[in-house]
């Protein structure tokens, strides 16, 4: 399989983690979205909407999206499960992931902050909206997962903390105050103590910079 990614991208982050934590092997291919290769003709073809990820499959099938791509990594790749056996927690557990996937990443997507300076927002304006939706999203994922598990739906990893992780990288990278969700970066923590977590890191890909 052949994974376009960006390495700071927290969608591209989500998807690593995932591959990772079930075992499967890929490569990755870089697309640098500060250069704008995401709008060149050659991945436009591949991915009409212009994003990352996107997972070419060994017979050439191209998924988009990255909660679409973990869907069918459940679906085809069911060891580990990222999802509880409980119908009940297994929908709690995807709506505290939706609440980062669809909550706070869409304001803070690249495109959204490169359009809110075309507006005429400055720079110091644009960070605070983006930290603005964090806060509330972590706010709500806080209140969402379970108490007192080792992560955020029990003893094992799910889909909420695989969104959560890369989100907290982009907090910090942003400034965001993370002092009132302590419990989150704890959970944080366990997570990346786990190899799939570890070597999913931004800073571990070959594209880093």
């Amino acid at each position: 399989m052949r994974l376009h990614a960006y390495w700071r991208s927290t969608t591209s982050y989500r998807v690593r983690i995932a591959l990772n934590l079930k075992g499967v092997a890929y490569e990755t291919a870089p697309v640098n979205l500060m250069r704008g290769e995401q709008a060149e003709a050659a991945y436009a073809r591949l991915n009409p909407s212009q994003g990352v990820p996107a997972l070419v499959l060994d017979d050439g099938t191209v998924l988009t999206q990255s909660m679409a791509i973990l869907d069918w990594l459940e679906e085809t790749h069911p060891t580990p499960p990222l999802l509880p056996g409980d119908a009940v927690v297994r929908a709690q557990t995807r709506a505290a992931a939706l609440v980062i996937a669809t909550d706070i990443h869409p304001v803070n997507n690249l495109r959204v902050v490169a359009r809110l300076g075309q507006l005429g927002h400055d720079a110091a304006v644009r960070t605070a909206w983006m930290n603005d939706w964090m806060t509330r999203g972590f706010h709500a994922f806080a209140r969402m997962i379970m108490a007192d598990t080792v992560f955020s739906f029990g003893d094992a990893p799910t889909l909420a903390d695989v969104c959560l992780v890369p989100q907290l990288y982009n907090a910090r990278r942003w400034g965001c105050d993370l002092a009132p969700f302590a419990r989150l970066t704890e959970i944080e923590a366990r997570c990346l103590a786990l190899p799939g977590f570890a070597a999913a890191r931004p800073e571990l890909q070959p594209d880093a910079t």
